[in-house]
C-alpha cells in the first residue's frame, strides 16, 4: 500500500519557514509571559497562550514538512490544523477586549461617547466570547473529520467556522473605527497616555484589526480551494505574517492598560 504524504499533498513543504516562525514567536512568548506575572491582565495572559500555541503549531508544521513519516500521519496533520484554528480565539478576543477597555477609559467628563445603540449592543463581552467559542468548536469538529480517504472532509463545518471568524473580525474593525473617532473627540484617560500606545492606541488597534481582516479574508476566499489556501507562497504572507505582526503591535508600550486603571464593569 502506498502511503500518502498529507503534508506534501496539501502544500506543506517549507521546513525553514515553519522553523523561523516558531523561533520568532519564542521571544514574544517570553515577553508576554513576563508581563503576565509583572502586570497580570487578561490580555497579557491570553497572548502568552497564543504565542505558545503558535510555537507548538509551527514546530509540528516543520516536522510535517521535513519528516516523511510525520507527513504521512493524518493525526499529526489534524493536530496542526486544530492548533491554527484554536489559536485565533485569543488573538481576536484580545483585540476586542482592548477596544472595550479603552472605551471605558475615554474621558468621562465628556459623557459616554458618541456610541449608537447598535454599537453598544455589540459591546457585550460574554456574547462575543460565546460566539467566538462556537466558531472554534465548529472548526475543531470540522478538522477532526478529515480522513485518509478524503483530506477535505469536514469542509462545510470549517467554512461555517471561518465565516463566523470573518464576521467577528469585521465587527472588531467597526468597533475600532468608532473608538478612534471617540478618542479623537473625547480623549483617553490613563496615566500612560504619553506613551505610544496611550496616545495612538486606537489607531494601533485599527492596524491590528486590518491585519486580522487580511488573515480571515484570505482564509474565507480560499476555503473552497485548498490548493491555493495551503500554498505557502500565499499562506505565509497572507495568513501567518499578519498574525505575527498583530502580536508585535500588541507589545506597543502603553497599549494594554493595567487592570488597576480600568473602571469596574457590570
Amino acid at each position: 500500500m502506498v502511503e500518502i504524504n498529507y503534508a506534501k499533498l496539501l502544500g506543506i513543504n517549507s521546513v525553514a519557514g515553519a522553523a523561523v516562525f516558531a523561533a520568532i514567536y519564542a521571544p514574544l512568548f517570553a515577553w508576554f509571559a513576563r508581563q503576565s506575572f509583572g502586570r497580570p491582565t487578561y490580555v497579557f495572559i491570553v497572548l502568552s497562550l497564543f504565542c505558545l500555541i503558535r510555537m507548538t503549531a509551527f514546530i509540528i508544521r516543520a516536522c510535517l514538512a521535513g519528516i516523511e513519516s510525520v507527513g504521512e500521519n493524518i493525526s499529526v496533520y489534524i493536530a496542526e490544523q486544530t492548533l491554527f484554528g484554536v489559536g485565533f480565539f485569543p488573538l481576536l478576543y484580545s483585540a476586542y477586549t482592548l477596544v472595550l477597555d479603552r472605551w471605558l477609559l475615554t474621558d468621562p467628563s465628556q459623557g459616554s461617547g458618541p456610541r449608537s445603540q447598535i454599537i453598544r449592543l455589540t459591546q457585550n463581552r460574554r456574547v462575543f466570547r460565546l460566539i467566538l467559542l462556537a466558531a472554534v468548536v465548529v472548526g475543531v469538529v470540522g478538522a477532526s473529520q478529515i480522513s485518509p480517504e478524503d483530506p477535505t472532509r469536514g469542509k462545510t463545518l470549517r467554512t461555517v467556522s471561518t465565516s463566523i471568524f470573518l464576521a467577528l473580525t469585521a465587527l472588531l474593525a467597526v468597533q475600532t473605527v468608532f473608538l478612534a473617532r471617540a478618542e479623537a473627540k473625547l480623549g483617553y484617560r490613563t496615566p500612560g497616555t504619553r506613551t505610544l500606545g496611550g496616545e495612538h492606541g486606537s489607531y494601533i488597534l485599527c492596524l491590528i484589526a486590518i491585519l486580522l481582516l487580511v488573515r480571515e479574508a484570505f482564509a474565507t476566499a480560499t476555503i473552497n480551494n485548498p490548493t491555493k489556501q495551503y500554498n505557502e507562497h500565499f499562506w505565509y504572507p497572507l495568513y501567518a505574517l499578519p498574525e505575527f505582526l498583530a502580536v508585535v503591535l500588541y507589545a506597543t508600550p502603553g497599549l494594554i492598560p493595567p487592570r488597576s486603571e480600568l473602571p469596574t464593569t457590570k
